[in-house]
């Protein structure tokens, strides 16, 4: 699924770097206000392309999911909200928090 993300990105800004370029290279010398369309339309690829490049596929796991196979077992139930019990403690540490145990 990466492929196809990364794909689709380079594909917009592609398209991006086209529509720029080409706007000032060669449709300015035909139509000013046309080329600055072309270049308002550029301006608006890029958020979209990362977006796509960012997007979530089917078969990708989150950040905040379990790896495959890890499910609600003992050790689970244990760990702190970051998952980390040394980081956390260390965190709680330096904030002058004592976490209950």
């Amino acid at each position: 699924m990466y492929s196809r993300r990364r794909r689709g990105y380079f594909l917009l800004m592609g398209g991006c770097l086209l529509l720029f370029i080409s706007a000032w290279a060669f449709v300015r010398l035909w139509s000013v206000p046309a080329a600055i369309a072309m270049c308002f339309v550029a301006m608006v690829i890029p958020p979209v392309a990362a977006i796509v490049g960012n997007r979530r596929g089917p078969d990708d796991r989150w950040w905040d999911e379990p790896p495959p196979g890890r499910g609600s077992d003992d050790k689970q139930k244990d760990l702190p909200p970051s998952g980390d019990r040394t980081s956390d403690e260390w965190w709680d540490e330096l904030d002058g928090k004592k976490r209950r145990r």
